[in-house]
């Protein structure tokens, strides 16, 4: 099956965040990533809790949100409450049914929720990279979990940003897991 995640940079944050990167291009259309998130078999879509309204209207009514819980978070000095979760819309490509059929030996459930620290907590982290909205590995195994991925699947890692997770995917498929 092919699936797809995609990691755009928040709406109206791409010029703030990203103007000095190499492969910036403006703003990204939501709309359009959504209709092409959608040709997947499989999909997820991370996203700031503010924007979740507009994006869930571009969105088939098949879709579920699941949570990024974010137990260490950069907090903001005058915002309260502070952003300590990251919505996450997705598209399963299979049933659970499905999975475990074709993946007897895969994971056994899914939670909609994961509770995860960001990239960038330690200095020691921030040596190895300082890409904004760098993805742990444990947070890809847990996106291709919601989108119902098994080994044998490919994915488009459409904002690959620091490559984390088209790396933690390699790693996934190669070991069934990490």
């Amino acid at each position: 099956m092919r699936l797809c995640y995609a990691d755009p940079p928040y709406i109206g944050q791409s010029k703030k965040h990203y103007s000095g990167h190499v492969d910036y291009v403006g703003e990204v259309d939501h709309v359009q990533l959504v209709k092409t998130l959608t040709s997947y078999d499989g999909w997820a879509l991370s996203c700031h809790v503010n924007s979740l309204g507009y994006l869930l209207c571009l969105c088939p009514d098949t879709v579920r949100v699941a949570a990024w819980v974010k137990p260490f978070a950069f907090f903001k000095k005058g915002v309260s409450p502070s952003y300590c979760w990251e919505p996450v819309i997705f598209q399963s490509a299979r049933t659970d049914n499905q999975r475990r059929k074709e993946w007897p030996d895969g994971p056994k459930f899914c939670r909609d929720w994961i509770s995860l620290n960001v990239w960038g907590c330690t200095p020691a982290e921030r040596i190895i990279s300082d890409v904004k909205g760098r993805k742990r590995p444990e947070f890809s195994v847990w996106a291709l979990n919601l989108m119902g991925a098994i080994p044998t699947d490919d994915l488009v890692d459409m904002f690959p940003g620091s490559g984390a997770v088209s790396s933690a995917f390699r790693k996934w498929k190669k070991y069934g897991g990490l």
